[in-house]
């Protein structure tokens, strides 16, 4: 499958959704303060009642959302924020492509640390790789494999913990957090058209312990 050399993050459904809580009575203030503090630029956003949505190039994704989400941390509250991934279904319901494009190959960006840390767990889902329609020219599906190769990144970026029934447990700086989730979701993309990954946030939490072992295993449908 060929990627037609039109398609840009926009046209090819690249986005994110995110619902940012503080737990806290001043929670008004620190989520508008923490959109006030994310520069924007270059992203379509629409705050609903339950989510923001973002769309645009993954640099500029991840720029955004490292900013909101330590801004937010920043307050000193326990914050929460739940985001989620998606690339290449931009109808949503019907997943069309101009063209019929496949997969569309991105970088992993750098970003700045903030200082503020987080422990997440995370979930990464390929969702084409029961056929060849989108899936790139000549590869393999193999959802198993790609999900394996995220979390290699994650372990040399150093935010793997463990493995846990359904997500695989990440920690270290929001901005470390993050670019391994973005990461894991561009690396597939690169193979594979429709990919989508959740990881859910927190920072500040009065709950900082965890038991369950590093087995070195993944999760991912």
């Amino acid at each position: 499958m060929t990627q037609s050399p039109t398609l840009t993050p926009a046209t090819f459904g690249v986005g994110a959704r995110i619902t940012l809580a503080a737990m806290s009575d001043d929670y008004v203030s620190i989520v508008l303060d923490a959109l006030e503090a994310a520069d924007s630029t270059g992203l379509d956003t629409q705050t609903g009642v339950v989510s923001t949505f973002v769309a645009g190039a993954e640099r500029d994704l991840v720029r955004y959302l490292v900013q909101l989400v330590a801004a937010a941390g920043r307050s000193g509250a326990h914050v929460s924020a739940t985001i989620h991934f998606s690339r290449g279904c931009p109808g949503e319901v019907v997943c069309e492509l101009p063209g019929g494009a496949g997969p569309l190959a991105a970088e992993i960006p750098d970003v700045a640390a903030t200082g503020v840390t987080a422990v997440a767990e995370w979930a990464l889902y390929p969702l084409e790789d029961g056929s060849q329609n989108g899936t790139q020219a000549g590869a393999q599906p193999d959802h198993m494999r790609d999900i394996y190769a995220a979390i290699d990144f994650a372990r040399e970026l150093g935010t793997f913990e463990a493995s846990e029934h359904f997500v695989t447990r990440l920690s270290g700086d929001v901005a470390d957090v993050i670019r391994t989730v973005a990461a894991g979701w561009i690396l597939v993309g690169r193979t594979v058209q429709h990919v989508t990954s959740h990881v859910t946030l927190s920072i500040n939490s009065p709950t900082t312990t965890t038991s369950a072992p590093a087995t070195g295993t993944v999760t991912g449908r």
